[in-house]
């Protein structure tokens, strides 16, 4: 077991290396970059030989080596450098703008799951057939819908036309409501049409139908014997789907005007901002990376079937 943990955790740290080494190569190549984008303003009246100062100090001419290696050792004792735009250091940005997205993600994964679960049970349990097909296809049209679409729908027919949720100075709970919403319905298509698949699967196993032989209700069915052990393959979806969530936050972020890691992404591509987005980028790879680190050390821990494979000796 310990073998498999110390391999699971090399192999989180190699792909945190290849996120930082493909997204520093990918921001170099990049034409420009933010110091001339927010220097060369002539409101500013810097001339050519300040901005040239200017980017001496950031270090942006030395030699790419040189500054990968500046910026890999920067970021493993937890500098990840100043931001151009905001003038302060990348930390206190990050700091500052994570809050609120956690919350935002928290809370729509959790109406994701609510959503899915929901689904699940509905078409598992649903009377006639018509409308177990009916709710099953939901999952689809979820999936289908644009995070962008979604939410500007929303704000026109709950703000605009129903006048049920202000977007214009709401509340701290109103102004969530709607963004928690579109954050969640993509989110929860993938997990519902997995649950439903592995309800359907594990539903036709014997210790099932000796269930149901003795005499137990389809609902106490379903609870007691069935959702344990199709709920195990949803924990490996539900990992890989952070990183959509992550994806929405910024979309979503962006359409309801809410400050997060989302804004900040979009306004440090607006003004090339390499350090923010590089330390974004590595942030969001950390965090994919430790949900399903976590995902796959709870794993052995709900199935022993997994514990006793592990454990055993080569």
């Amino acid at each position: 077991m310990s073998r498999y943990i110390i391999g699971r955790v090399g192999q989180a740290l190699l792909v945190l290396w290849i996120a930082f080494t493909a997204s520093f190569l990918l921001l170099q190549a990049l034409p420009g970059d933010a110091i001339l984008i927010k220097f060369q303003n002539p409101e500013l009246g810097l001339g050519p030989e300040q901005i040239a100062a200017l980017r001496d100090a950031y270090g942006v001419d030395s030699p790419l080596w040189q500054q990968y290696l500046q910026a890999l050792g920067n970021f493993l004792t937890g500098n990840f450098g100043y931001s151009v735009v905001g003038s302060v250091p990348v930390a206190h940005e990050l700091l500052a703008n994570l809050p609120a997205t956690a919350r935002l993600a928290s809370l729509g994964f959790t109406l994701a799951v609510i959503i899915a679960l929901g689904l699940a049970f509905l078409a598992t349990l649903a009377p006639f057939a018509w409308l177990r097909t009916a709710i099953q296809s939901i999952p689809s049209l979820f999936v289908s819908l644009p995070v962008f679409w979604l939410g500007i729908m929303l704000i026109q027919i709950f703000s605009f036309r129903l006048k049920w949720i202000s977007v214009i100075n709401p509340g701290e709970i109103e102004g969530l409501i709607m963004p928690v919403i579109t954050l969640a319905i993509p989110i929860s298509a993938p997990l519902a049409q997995i649950l439903i698949r592995n309800i359907d699967e594990v539903s036709t196993l014997p210790f099932v139908a000796v269930a149901r032989a003795k005499g137990a209700s389809p609902s106490w069915v379903l609870w007691r014997h069935v959702v344990k052990n199709a709920l195990l393959p949803t924990l490996t979806i539900a990992g890989i789907l952070f990183g959509e969530l992550l994806a929405g936050a910024v979309i979503t972020e962006t359409v309801f005007g809410l400050n997060g890691i989302g804004g900040l992404t979009e306004r440090s591509v607006r003004f090339q901002d390499t350090s923010v987005i590089q330390a974004i980028v590595v942030f969001s790879a950390l965090c994919f990376v430790a949900v399903n680190l976590i995902v796959d050390l709870l794993y052995p821990v709900f199935d022993p079937r997994l514990r006793r494979l592990k454990g055993a000796p080569a």
